[in-house]
């Protein structure tokens, strides 16, 4: 009896890191999991999309109670809520970002087992599903600042490229510990350590005026340092943009992202058969 021909679909080889093309042949599997992440992230919830404001806005309580009242940690100037809030939203998508990416592979197990796409979905769909939580954030952040007579500077026309710059750093941590979490399982215990420890290296609840000056630019290499400041700057105008500081973090971002890729890349071919 003559064998039946068969199909073997795998990744395809190649010096990209990442395939676009492929990846706009799978548009409808991509825009499946980011509305499905959005939709599972609020199902069954009393208060929806209230959510993306409460997360962010109570935690801005709790560090304005014990940072801005009872430290008297300085604030560049503007009240502390809001010196607070303008990092915490963009914090918050970091954080979320990263997480989700993260454990992307293991929720997708089931559908990775059996099927092929570009396993790239996976953790870039919760980097595009947080963009609404970020967006509905950052609408309260408006309300604060009208509240507080804050006013944007022109530098707020480079707001969008700090979103980009925000994404691409979550991205290339993503991709990389999703990769990682995929083969060692310890991993997904460690993250939420490593994001708590990496929102008190950034300066989320302090300004980067308290930094020496000597080491300011060495703190730089924390990626999320030049675009908080970035977003401080464009939105409060609490200090000068941070041109320097924003080229550091742009650099380790863009060697962060290329990381991430590489080792995604290097281990997807096993994916199917760890998870």
């Amino acid at each position: 009896m003559q064998a039946k021909p068969y199909l073997v679909i795998k990744p395809k080889k190649g010096w990209q890191l990442i395939d676009f093309k492929e990846l706009i042949e799978y548009r409808d599997l991509f825009y499946f999991l980011v509305t499905r992440d959005i939709k599972v992230r609020y199902k069954q919830t009393v208060l929806g999309g209230l959510w993306a404001i409460i997360q962010p806005f109570f935690m801005m309580v709790v560090f304005s109670l014990f940072f801005g009242t009872l430290a008297k940690v300085p604030s560049d100037g503007v009240p502390y809520p809001i010196f607070n809030y303008s990092a915490m939203i963009a914090w918050t998508y970091f954080a979320g970002a990263v997480t989700g990416s993260s454990n992307s592979l293991l929720q997708e197990a089931s559908l990775i087992s059996k099927v092929y796409f570009p396993r790239l979905i996976a953790p870039l769909a919760p980097l595009l599903a947080g963009l609404l939580d970020f967006a509905i954030a950052f609408i309260v952040l408006i309300v604060m600042m009208l509240f507080y007579r804050v006013y944007p500077t022109i530098m707020i026309l480079f707001l969008p490229l700090l979103v980009l710059l925000m994404m691409l750093a979550a991205s290339g941590v993503g991709m990389f510990l999703a990769a990682l979490n995929a083969n060692y399982r310890d991993i997904r215990y460690t993250i939420s350590f490593l994001v708590q420890f990496w929102m008190f290296a950034s300066p989320v609840v302090y300004p980067v005026s308290i930094i020496p000056e000597k080491y300011r630019l060495i703190y730089a290499i924390n990626p999320m340092v030049g675009v908080i400041e970035g977003f401080r700057s464009a939105l409060l105008g609490t200090v000068a943009f941070p041109i320097q500081m924003l080229l550091i973090s742009t650099l380790v971002s863009v060697i962060l992202f290329i990381i991430g890729a590489l080792y995604f890349k290097q281990t997807e071919r096993s994916f199917a058969d760890v998870i």
